[in-house]
């Protein structure tokens, strides 16, 4: 989280500034320029070739660039020219046209005809190409900014003439090659800006003879090799940034030199070994992050020296020993991160009384100590987590004095006594997790003032007593876990008022009579737990209103009667338990059911249906008797009529045979008269089949909605008005088609897939002459169309993106984990996805390989879309869930970002990261609001935190090992509870990486 450590916007205009004012009033190349030849000659000659040249480079912009760029008309680029300032002799000297949405390229840009500018400012454009060779033409230049662009290649040698430069950034674009030895000749230079490339080798040595040089960012890039030696000569340097690449070995002892650096970024590298010493030489320092490497060992005790410290990012390292003593001696420490670390002992007490943090990360070490004496009070205190650790004590009431807290969370550890009711004046709380200790005792109804809260967990503890009818008040709840305690009581009908929960677990309880039929009300609800309690009657009918629900649990309850009609209605449940109840009857008639292992149905009175380990439902007896008397009416009516009839049936019946098979054998061919096969659910397949053909004029191309690897897609529009999609199957996929009864019991299994995030499949057509499968029509069309489309993508807003992707995960989750077998889509691309009128998601294509292939275990056959496929497929063919997983995280970030995110991603998967994350690192310095979509508006608010946690599940889908990713069960879970905290496998983004 170290980006969050500096407001980098702040300093970057800081810094700009000062450079500029360096320039005006110490450079005496600007006051050459002043004094330049103000002849009328020379005046007009030069005005007029700078002109052209300006005019010739504009013409080479796209249409939209030239007309962002309409004053730029006339002879004389001095007079009202945007961007474009002068000196005295009418000679351009300034160019700056920052953020202008520039599209096109800088060959076109005669450099030659520029010999005084000493400004060029193009950064945040949409500028693409290498950097030309003429640039070291401007040899006055002495500000050069081309950082946020589309730049390719590597930097060019010719770069190296331009020894006058003060300030060089090139950063966020998609240069290559390695850093130049040349770089030395800068020795004027005071920022060097090279973030976010794909520059790789190592760092020069020549780098030490930029003694002028106050800030040096090479982050994310692919740098290898060692921090150089050299580095130490840089006494003026207060900004060093070397994080997201792959540096190893040693921090250089030389670094003790480094007396006036401020911020020192080294976070996700493959650096090891301990801490030198020599670190606490830095005094001056106020950000250092250390996280994801490899550093092992006890901190050194020079560390307490480091008193000035803002932030400190040690997380994701080996550390063992104890943490500093007088970590906030300084008392002015906001940021402090060490989780996933070996830290023992107890927290250093000076961090009690260092009264601005704002975010605290001690998670998943082995620190103990009494957790009420160790902490004090903190105002600004945002963020806490102390989880998985072994602390003790109880917690104290001085949590309720920071007022500013959202997150609070202590799981995992031996803490005691009570909830302090206090904890309710923390009125900023959005999540508290006090689950897995010794807590004790009731509920706090103070709780219930926290109105902002949307996730209590409080489960494995020793709670007892009713749950506080207060809690009503929480509002905003989407998860509220309170299993394995010791509550009792009845269920309070209350909870039926939390409208936007998602998850209700109060499974290893004594709640004891019925099941308050109030929780039908709960319509966005997906998981409900209510097992081994002492629940008794009947289930509520009500229970059927949960559209929504993914996975219910009423077992080992004392539940009675029948299982209501209404479940039949609940599509979208996929895991059931309801064993060790009296219930009775048939089971309903949906999928979840019929899927249910014996184990999750058994110990009932007497349940009945089409499940495994279940007996069949028998008619009623009265029913048996009826149809018996009604058959033996039939057998005495009808008998004599057969007798009479079977011989006109007979040979009627052998000259029908005998006149299809010649007409067969005269319109089609052998290999062919067994494939009129005809998979239309609830259709007369033959009338379909003809109904298609009829509605796309025998697929004519003027119903081409759009083509794929499999086939092409057409829209039909039915008789009936219904309109569906029909892809026409490319005839070689067709003829690989051996056993299609196979294939037509397989159509069956993916038609009867029901999920509102997944395109309808009604059937499959094989035909002779044509072979189709039918879906439904999705009214806007693929998410790509709508990306690529500027109109549609402007009003494709944060809201609805972040919609869609949690649709997709969704869709994906059921595939993977709901579908006996699993469904893996193997081809997830942003044209695979469809968007209806509502912007929301359809997966669609998802059987279409499993059709063709469906004992394809390898991908020698097909190995996805190029730029979506997971990257281990380039040294394995084996194809599982996990390769959907980085194909949702690649279109994830092209939603996100608004085009195809690969170079993006190549930066992102720096495998520096540490062995002990599972998350690939984001670009610290390539800030977020940076890589989202231009053409709209930042989020605000809550699509902010939206849009953070949606990155944070990204990164981790896009981790180079397979096994790293999360499965999609976790990541639609994590989606749908929308934007909480995230644990650390999702990564470290806050919202200061959006917008600082």
């Amino acid at each position: 989280m170290t980006t969050s450590l500096l407001n980098k916007p702040f300093f970057s205009f800081f810094l700009h500034i000062l450079f500029l004012l360096l320039h005006i009033f110490n450079s005496s190349s600007f006051f050459a320029l002043a004094e330049h030849t103000s002849s009328p000659t020379s005046l007009f000659g030069n005005n007029n070739t700078e002109a052209e040249a300006l005019l010739q480079w504009k013409a080479s912009l796209d249409n939209q660039s030239q007309s962002l760029l309409s004053s730029w008309v006339g002879i004389s680029p001095c007079i009202n020219w945007i961007g474009i300032t002068c000196d005295n002799s009418g000679s351009v000297t300034n160019l700056t046209l920052e953020s202008f949405g520039l599209r096109g390229t800088l060959y076109d840009f005669n450099f030659s005809s520029f010999p005084n500018l000493f400004w060029l400012d193009l950064q945040k454009n949409s500028l693409s190409g290498t950097i030309p060779r003429e640039f070291g033409k401007l040899r006055n230049l002495s500000y050069l900014d081309l950082s946020i662009n589309h730049l390719s290649g590597p930097i060019p040698s010719s770069i190296g003439n331009m020894t006058m430069l003060t300030v060089l950034a090139l950063s966020h674009n998609n240069l290559t090659g390695s850093i130049p030895s040349f770089i030395g000749n800068f020795t004027s230079l005071s920022g060097l800006y090279l973030w976010s490339n794909k520059l790789s080798g190592s760092i020069p040595q020549e780098i030490g003879l930029l003694e002028s040089l106050n800030i040096l960012d090479l982050a994310d890039n692919v740098l290898t090799g060692r921090i150089p030696y050299s580095i130490g000569k840089l006494r003026n340097l207060f900004f060093l940034g070397l994080s997201m690449n792959q540096l190893s070995g040693l921090i250089p002892s030389s670094i003790k030199n480094l007396t006036s650096v401020s911020e020192f970024y080294l976070e996700k590298n493959k650096l090891s070994s301990p801490i030198p010493q020599e670190i606490g030489l830095l005094e001056s320092l106020h950000v250092l992050a250390l996280a994801g490497n490899k550093f092992h060992g006890p901190l050194p005790s020079e560390m307490n020296n480091l008193t000035h410290l803002h932030g400190l990012a040690l997380d994701g390292n080996e550390f063992t020993g104890h943490l500093p003593v007088d970590l906030c001696h300084g008392g002015v420490l906001k940021i402090f991160t060490a989780s996933y670390n070996y830290f023992s002992g107890s927290i250093p007490e000076s961090l009690k009384n260092c009264t601005g943090l704002y975010r605290v990360r001690l998670d998943r070490n082995q620190l103990t100590g009494n957790i009420s004496e160790v902490f004090g009070i903190y105002p600004h205190l945002n963020y806490i987590d102390l989880s998985y650790n072994n602390f003790y004590g109880e917690l104290s009431s001085k949590w309720g004095d920071c007022r500013n807290m959202t997150s609070l969370q202590i799981s995992k550890n031996n803490v005691s006594g009570e909830i302090p009711p206090e904890l309710g004046k923390a009125t900023q709380l959005h999540l508290i997790d006090l689950s897995s200790n010794q807590l004790k005792g009731g509920i706090p109804k103070d709780l219930g003032g926290l109105k902002l809260l949307f996730k209590l967990i409080l489960n494995n503890n020793h709670l007892s007593g009713a749950i506080p009818l207060d809690i009503k008040m929480l509002s905003n709840l989407q998860i509220l876990n309170l299993a394995s305690n010791n509550l009792s009581g009845l269920i309070p009908k209350q909870l039926g008022e939390f409208l936007n929960l998602l998850l209700l677990n109060l499974s290893g309880n004594k709640f004891r009579e019925s099941i308050p039929g109030e929780i039908g009300f709960l319509l966005s609800l997906q998981d409900l737990d209510l097992s081994c309690n002492f629940l008794t009657r009947d289930i509520p009918r009500e229970l059927g209103q949960l559209q929504k629900l993914e996975t219910l649990n009423v077992s080992h309850n004392m539940l009675s009667g029948r299982i209501p009609s209404t479940f039949k209605d609940m599509l979208s449940l996929t895991t059931v338990d309801i064993s060790s109840n009296k219930l009775q009857g048939p089971i309903p008639d949906i999928k979840a059911f019929h899927n249910a292992s014996f184990e999750a149905l058994r110990d009932n009175m007497g349940i009945c249906g089409n499940a495994s380990g279940l007996k069949p439902c028998n008619l009623p007896t009265s029913s048996k008797t009826v149809k018996r008397k009604s058959n033996k009416l039939v057998v005495l009516i009808v008998l004599p009529l057969l007798g009479s009839l079977l011989l006109v049936f007979v040979v009627l019946g052998a000259l029908s045979i005998l006149c299809k098979r010649a007409r067969k054998r005269n319109t089609e061919p052998e290999n062919e008269q067994d494939r009129n096969i005809f998979t239309i659910l609830g259709h007369d397949g033959k009338k379909f089949y003809e109904n298609i053909v009829e509605a796309t004029e025998e697929f004519n191309s003027n119903y081409c909605i759009g083509e794929g690897g499999y086939g092409t897609v057409y829209k039909a529009v039915m008789p009936t008005e219904q309109v569906v999609a029909v892809k026409k199957l490319h005839r070689s996929q067709t003829e690989k088609l051996s056993d299609f009864k196979a294939f037509e019991k397989e159509v069956c299994v993916l038609a009867n897939i029901r999920h509102r995030n997944i395109v309808k499949m009604y059937g499959f057509c094989s035909h002779a002459k044509h072979s189709f499968l039918v879906y439904e029509f999705i009214e806007r069309g693929s998410l790509r169309k709508i990306i690529t489309s500027e109109e549609q993508a402007i009003e494709f807003d944060w809201t609805k993106r972040l919609n869609v992707v949690k649709g997709v995960g969704g869709a994906l989750s059921y595939l993977h984990h709901s579908c006996s077998p699993p469904i893996i889509h193997r081809d997830i691309t942003s044209n695979n996805i469809l968007v209806d009128l509502e912007y929301e998601a359809h997966v669609s294509d998802f059987g279409t390989a499993r059709l063709l292939m469906p004992d394809s275990s390898n991908w020698t056959s097909f190995a996805g879309t190029f730029g979506y496929t997971a990257p281990e497929l380039a040294y394995t063919m084996k194809v599982t869930e996990k390769c959907d997983v980085y194909s949702f995280g690649v279109v994830t970030m092209e939603v996100m970002t608004g085009r195809h995110p690969g170079d993006l991603i190549s930066a992102l998967l720096s495998p520096g990261s540490s062995s002990s994350s599972s998350m690939p690192p984001i670009a610290q310095h390539a800030l977020l609001k940076d890589v989202l979509d231009q053409r709209i508006s930042l989020p605000k608010k809550g699509a902010a935190e939206g849009v953070v946690h949606m990155m944070k599940i990204t990164l981790a889908c896009l981790h180079p090992n397979p096994q790293s990713r999360p499965t999609m069960e976790k990541i639609s879970f994590e989606l749908t509870t929308k934007w909480p905290p995230l644990p650390q496998a999702f990564g470290t983004i806050s919202l200061g990486d959006l917008f600082s």
